[in-house]
């Protein structure tokens, strides 16, 4: 039940401290002779207080000897003054002085009766001086209350702030756990703040409690919605699951090893782009998905491993069969070469299938000697192909042809005596027979 803003509070470590027990001062006396320059005692027991000049009468006290009637009335003054020191010792202190006026009222209204002996005029001065020092106490104290109070207020509206901050979160983005604690913590400061502060007035405290209620109770809407939402959200999700956990377990025991493994695939492709479910379901929902599974890539592990059992003396023979091909290389006789492949061909494809492992290994090893009897195969019909002959003894004839001309150009230029044109004929010739010479060369392979 949340509590009332305005309940009466003890004082608490917010409010002033109480002041610190005083000890009593001495207990003041006026020496009787000093008493009796300033009053008078008649025969019949009046007692007479002379002030400015004027007496005034203090009381009677019969059947007494004079000294014993002043003596009554002069303890009557030193009473009031010993509560005064109490008083004066209480303000230099800095005591509470929520009494104290009350406690001056009182002394002066005696001191008025005039029903003492003694120097009533320093007295009342005495006491309108204290009065004086308790009005400074006391705007003291309203200060330091009123301080006490801004601080007491800024941490109340610190709370309210907090929780009100709270409250107007994204409930999507809201870590609940940890909101939720925060918010407990904030109430907890709230009540102990109301037990332990000062007060701060029924009217604010009852806006800064509605403000704070509200924002409460508007992240427990809130919480409840996120929840509610995200139980529906998790059975939704768990419904999705448990129809492809379905599919799973019905492919279990399917013999269709390649066309089962690629459903199971697209399976998981849709167990990932589904939600998830809450995370103690989402576990239980995956071991059951991955058990179905498992029954299914075991028993074809299994049968793989019948297969390859099978396949082991394939995998002999044609192991044999790869060293006899590797032994044509490198390629000396085409013709030979080539009719012994086809005799190993023959027999590998006679040999059967081997172990899913070796397959790759073994047909990529057959393939290596395949592709260099087919090159040297290509290499002999480029050299015998009548056309590139003829293209290459055309440009052998067109070369000659220019070389003769360049000789011709050398000895001229040689006959004139001119060293640029040597030169330049000299470089054109070089180039055309070293070209010549290339493609003499290119030339003989294809003989």
């Amino acid at each position: 039940m949340a509590p009332s803003p305005g309940a009466p509070r003890p004082t608490g470590r917010h409010a002033a401290k109480a002041a610190a027990p005083i000890a009593a001062p001495p207990t003041f006396t006026t020496p009787l002779e000093e008493a009796a320059k300033i009053s008078r005692v008649s025969e019949d027991g009046h007692v007479f207080v002379i002030i400015d000049g004027t007496e005034h009468p203090v009381g009677q006290y019969p059947d007494a000897t004079a000294e014993e009637a002043l003596a009554y009335f002069v303890r009557k003054h030193d009473e009031v003054v010993s509560s005064l020191m109490l008083l004066e010792q209480r303000v230099v202190a800095k005591a509470p002085s929520s009494d104290m006026n009350k406690t001056l009222d009182h002394l002066a209204a005696t001191v008025a009766e005039r029903a003492m002996v003694g120097d009533i005029p320093a007295l009342e001065a005495r006491i309108a001086s204290a009065r004086a020092a308790v009005a400074e106490l006391v705007a003291v104290e309203r200060k330091a209350g009123e301080e006490l109070r801004a601080t007491e207020l800024a941490a109340r509206e610190a709370i309210v702030a907090e929780a009100e901050a709270l409250a107007a979160l994204d409930p999507t983005t809201v870590q609940w756990k940890q909101g939720s604690n925060r918010m407990n913590d904030l109430f907890d400061a709230w009540k102990a703040a109301q037990k332990s502060g000062v007060r701060l007035g029924r009217s604010t405290e009852d806006s800064l409690w509605k403000r704070f209620r509200g924002a409460r109770t508007t992240f427990d809407r809130h919480r409840r919605a996120y929840f509610s939402q995200l139980d529906a959200t998790n059975a939704e999700a768990k419904s999705a699951k448990e129809a492809l956990i379905a599919r799973a377990e019905e492919l279990s025991r399917s013999t269709d090893w390649g066309a089962t493994a690629g459903e199971y695939r697209r399976l998981m492709d849709e167990w990932k782009a589904s939600k998830r479910a809450s995370r103690k379901d989402d576990d239980a929902l995956w071991a059951r998905f991955r058990a179905a599974q498992d029954v299914f890539f075991e028993a074809r592990s299994s049968a793989n491993a019948a297969i390859d059992e099978e396949f082991g003396a394939n995998l002999i023979v044609k192991e044999a069969l790869l060293l006899e091909a590797k032994a044509l290389l490198p390629i000396k006789d085409l013709a030979t070469a080539k009719r012994l492949l086809d005799s190993i061909r023959d027999r590998w494809e006679s040999a059967g299938k081997v172990p899913r492992a070796d397959m790759q290994r073994v047909e990529s090893s057959l393939r290596q000697v395949e592709d260099a009897v087919r090159s040297a195969e290509d290499d002999q019909w480029r050299r015998s192909n009548p056309e590139t002959k003829a293209r290459s003894n055309s440009m052998l004839t067109q070369l000659e042809d220019a070389i003769a001309g360049l000789e011709d150009d050398l000895a001229k230029a040689k006959a004139k005596g001119v060293e640029s044109k040597i030169k330049a004929a000299q470089e054109a010739l070089d180039a055309r027979r070293l070209w010549l010479e290339t493609l003499q060369k290119s030339s003989a392979d294809f003989q």
